[in-house]
């Protein structure tokens, strides 16, 4: 069964993959074998049956009632069998365990944040600490979005205007990849998060250094530190920073600048602009551009704010 793995699947990181797998390989072995037996019946048939005469007639055969009842009882004992699994390895998935430690996920085009327990906040990357139950509380800003970790055999859509919940245990330290599988516009296939198991302790010191949210670097000046914020936050899959056109406006020489807005108006780039497009994104829409950006309204501090129009007025 390992071997199989090793050949067809990716590898299991989870308390959980082994028990899918299991199931997996049963169904499709036991199609595998069902198949090879038809196939291997039908050709006997073609061998027996074949016409050795013109003069031959086929004889009259109405039924049989022993394998009428052994077509149907075989398919019906393999069904039963394999909703039961099913339904054990289900439950066993959505039951999450009194101890799990509980993570915050906010899906939103196209980005996945996390909030933790004491504060602390991520964007594209989820840690947590190995051999312990981890529960996400999920929800969308926008649309339905589907948080997918092959290591783990795990896959939940997340949906806006309500909460949804999964939870893995990944025993080992290492990395694995999260995906969104519920297309959600231009930039779905780049919409990734990293899951980054620690050990206990190093995952407690990495809570302690990050609590409370995010801060800038004592070592980083504003203007890099929003860049990288720009980076994380994904503001560069929409927004390009050399002039060329994207899904919004560039930010290239556009601080200072006059923009034509939707509404026939125009409007000054400038601090207070920047920071009203962040928070309330559809209150001036540059004209030739579709009002899709979400909010960051609870997402981005002032400091990270300021940081993001340091980073764009350098982009001359």
């Amino acid at each position: 069964m390992d071997a199989l793995n090793d050949l067809f699947l990716p590898p299991a990181k989870s308390t959980l993959a082994s028990q899918t797998d299991t199931l997996f390989w049963f169904v499709h072995l036991s199609s595998l074998a069902l198949t090879i037996g038809l196939i291997a019946v039908i050709v006997y048939f073609v061998y027996k049956y074949r016409r050795k005469s013109e003069d031959e007639v086929t004889p009259l055969i109405t039924h049989n009632n022993k394998l009428e009842v052994t077509w149907s009882v075989i398919p019906l004992i393999l069904v039963l069998i394999v909703f039961g699994w099913g339904y054990q390895v289900f439950m066993n998935q959505r039951v999450v365990p009194d101890d799990a430690y509980e993570v915050n996920v906010t899906a939103q085009k196209w980005i996945w944040q996390f909030q933790y327990e004491n504060g602390a906040r991520t964007t594209g990357e989820l840690h947590v600490p190995a051999g312990r139950p981890i529960k996400l509380v999920m929800s969308s800003n926008d649309v339905i979005h589907s948080f997918f970790v092959p290591d783990y055999r795990l896959k939940q859509d997340v949906v806006p205007g309500r909460y949804t919940e999964m939870w893995f245990n990944a025993p080992d330290p290492g990395e694995s990849i999260v995906y969104c599988t519920e297309y959600c516009g231009t930039d779905h296939s780049n919409m990734l998060a990293n899951i980054i198991v620690h050990e206990q302790d190093d995952f407690e010191n990495w809570l302690a250094e990050n609590a409370g949210g995010a801060s800038k670097p004592d070592d980083m000046p504003p203007a890099e530190w929003g860049k990288q914020i720009a980076q994380e936050y994904a503001c560069s899959t929409c927004h390009s920073a050399d002039g060329s056109q994207m899904v919004g406006p560039t930010w290239k020489g556009t601080f200072g600048s006059e923009e034509p807005l939707a509404d026939g108006s125009t409007v000054t780039v400038d601090e207070n602009y920047i920071r009203e497009s962040i928070l309330e994104p559809n209150a001036k829409v540059v004209e030739g551009y579709p009002a899709v950006m979400n909010t960051y309204q609870g997402q981005l501090n002032d400091e990270q704010i300021n940081a993001i129009i340091e980073y764009i007025k350098t982009l001359k």
